[in-house]
């Protein structure tokens, strides 16, 4: 199969794309590591919030199990929606000429 990204044939991962691609990619979103903060503060907050403040406030310990849960979906979903943010960035940006591979 064809790699969707440089269109040239290798064997394909589960992402569509070919090894040197991944390794490319893989290189390019270290210099946004930082992305990781926000949906860990999001999902502290969440958990704080609903988990540990509501039931000292006197709602149910039921309530705060669903904050615990609230917290790690927004977590997770904060953390995959910015994933794939960066990977449709690093599709439409231009590559710097070191990282562009010989074709001989």
């Amino acid at each position: 199969m064809a790699c969707a990204r440089c269109h040239e044939e290798a064997s394909i991962g589960t992402t569509g794309w070919c090894t040197e691609c991944e390794r490319q990619y893989d290189s390019w979103i270290r210099g946004y590591a930082g992305d990781i903060v926000l949906p860990v503060l999001a999902g502290t907050a969440i958990i704080t919030t609903v988990g540990m403040l509501l039931p000292f406030l006197g709602v149910g310990w039921l309530i705060a199990t669903t904050g615990v849960f609230a917290g790690f979906g927004t977590l997770v979903g904060l953390f995959r929606l910015r994933r794939r943010q960066r990977r449709h960035q690093f599709l439409t940006t231009s590559l710097p000429r070191a990282y562009l591979t010989s074709k001989t």
